[in-house]
């Protein structure tokens, strides 16, 4: 009977093995920078996050018109949806897709206030990115629109015939 080696030991342990994922060097990199070394407001309590949130959603009701009138619209699509008594898979279509659209607004104003910081020359790249962020607002609201049409008209069209039909 043939002994192995130690070579044939090394490779026959588990501990030899290769690990089978191992991190990119970009990714540790990535990973190992902490926030707190870079920035000057870091969160330290769950509160604060949400205060902050909260302060970004304000902020936007203040000064961004787009989203006043986003909120007017989403505050009257949801009356029109509780009038109409959609079921709850309705609803969630419904929430998921106004959210998406606050979502791009949120992304592209901060993408608009980022260029503005690094770019307060005018720069064809930063005008690109504004356009681009101002794009995927558009893209999400015709989407919107397109959505709530399919999920409310029908509803509605069954709650309106009777009364202008008469």
């Amino acid at each position: 009977m043939k002994t192995p080696t130690q070579a044939e030991t090394d490779t026959a342990s588990p501990d030899a093995r290769r690990p089978r994922f191992v991190f990119h060097p970009d990714t540790l990199e990535t990973l190992n920078a902490r926030p707190e070394d870079y920035s000057p407001i870091v969160s330290t309590s769950r509160l604060n996050s949400l205060r902050y949130a909260l302060a970004g959603w304000l902020y936007m009701l203040r000064y961004q018109k787009n989203t006043r009138i986003q909120a007017v619209f989403s505050v009257a699509t949801m009356a029109l949806a509780l009038w109409l008594g959609l079921p709850p898979r309705d609803w969630a279509v419904l929430v998921l897709i106004i959210t998406i659209n606050w979502m791009a607004e949120f992304i592209n104003a901060a993408l608009e206030a980022v260029v503005n910081l690094a770019s307060p020359q005018l720069h064809p790249m930063a005008r690109v990115c504004k356009d681009v962020g101002a794009a995927a607002v558009l893209l999400a609201s015709v989407a919107a629109v397109i959505i709530g049409a399919f999920i409310l008209a029908p509803p509605l069209l069954e709650r309106l015939l009777p009364v202008f039909a008469r």
